[in-house]
């Protein structure tokens, strides 16, 4: 039990500071409205995270919980390709929403930069749980081409996103990141469904 409640405690700071992020600009969100918002203690805080530059490798964390929420909401008879789509229309309206074009750009900026663990490529996430279930059913399906493995697969749509997010902030969000994918993504994923 107690290692539910510290999920929950570094959950809900997580939450807490990528709503104020939002609301309020990275700059001018304090640990001590972190604290506030998020219901918790300076010592909770500290226990998790070193500061608050710490906080941007979790955006991941709010993007896997947003995956794990689409996971049940996710119509089962669409296609491997349609679930992608899916996911990736929902994740991107999410980001349009409630991610900061700089929240977003730091993120990228950090990983690019970190020496040590690199959250956005953490095979163990649910990110990358899910993209293996729908492209390995999708493949057992007879939807999905089977001269590319898996991992293959997973890599290069993963790298499709990441490419998708780091191009947008690029272009300083001078397009709709969503209108763009919802017309670019199919197209990319055509080249793995298997032609009839």
């Amino acid at each position: 039990m107690p290692k539910k409640n510290a999920r929950n405690t570094k959950g809900r700071i997580i939450s807490a500071a990528w709503k104020l992020f939002y609301e309020q600009g990275y700059e001018n969100t304090t640990i001590e409205d972190i604290v506030f918002e998020s219901e918790t203690s300076k010592g909770s805080f500290y226990h998790y995270f070193d500061g608050k530059d710490a906080l941007l490798g979790t955006l991941s964390n709010v993007f896997d919980e947003k995956y794990e929420e689409l996971t049940g909401t996710m119509d089962p008879t669409l296609d491997a390709c349609e679930k992608l789509v899916y996911l990736n229309h929902e994740l991107f309206a999410m980001i349009d929403s409630s991610v900061s074009l700089d929240l977003l750009a730091r993120l990228l900026s950090t990983q690019l930069l970190a020496r040590g663990e690199k959250h956005l490529l953490d095979r163990n996430r649910t990110y990358f749980k899910l993209l293996r279930q729908i492209i390995a059913e999708g493949q057992r399906a007879g939807q999905l081409r089977g001269d590319a493995t898996v991992n293959e697969i997973v890599k290069a749509y993963a790298l499709w996103e990441r490419a998708l997010m780091y191009d947008w902030c690029l272009c300083g969000g001078e397009y709709s990141l969503v209108a763009y994918t919802d017309k670019m993504t199919p197209v990319f994923l055509e080249s793995y469904r298997v032609q009839e």
